[in-house]
């Protein structure tokens, strides 16, 4: 059995950072054991809609296990993970894990014995889109398309691409994605954000 693992199932997939990437030993498809859904606008995204777990609507989600080198510890993986969060890869940082967490506060879980790896963690962070709906998340995946996140592909839209192209359904996708195409005129969610991008809407 594997020792730790780090549960992906949003942009850590495609983008865990130089500090995880270089501890990785294995990776393994799952599937998460909780619900997901678009629930979170991200400050460092220019509050693009991003995926989180939640307690009421989404789906149970396909997900990647970044199975970690063998040397590395429970303590050191959520180190990694939490500096991930936070951008502040290669820092110093340590992750605490907070006695009341708020809202906004980045809290790592643990499972045991998940897939054959001892100990898989993950990030639970609060919900801050009160009735997430795909007319709400289209405007502030549009609006951060629009900003400096945009060019930077840190933007809502280019989130949502990366999220289906890993396979992920959640029951708001579908409209939200139609949302985008009927709210930007086009026909695609590549070209909506290369005009969104651009600065030429």
């Amino acid at each position: 059995m594997s020792n730790i693992g780090i549960l992906a199932y949003g942009s850590l997939i495609v983008d865990p950072g130089k500090e995880i990437q270089s501890r990785i030993d294995n990776i393994k498809d799952a599937m998460t054991p909780f619900k997901v859904e678009f629930a979170r606008k991200s400050k460092t995204r220019n509050y693009a809609p991003t995926l989180i777990p939640v307690k009421e609507g989404g789906a149970n989600v396909e997900a990647t296990i970044l199975i970690l080198k063998e040397e590395v510890s429970a303590k050191e993986a959520k180190d990694m993970l939490y500096r991930r969060e936070t951008h502040k890869i290669c820092s110093k940082e340590k992750y605490t894990q907070p006695a009341h967490p708020n809202p906004n506060e980045v809290y790592i879980k643990e499972i045991e014995d998940f897939h054959g790896v001892k100990i898989v963690i993950y990030t639970k962070i609060g919900k801050n889109i009160d009735n997430p709906t795909p007319k709400k998340l289209a405007k502030l995946a549009i609006k951060s398309a629009c900003s400096i996140a945009g060019k930077k592909r840190e933007d809502g839209i280019s989130y949502l691409i990366n999220a289906k192209c890993n396979g992920i359904k959640t029951p708001l996708m579908p409209e939200y994605e139609k949302e985008i195409l009927k709210q930007t005129s086009t026909r695609s969610l590549h070209k909506a954000w290369e005009v969104l991008s651009s600065g030429s809407p």
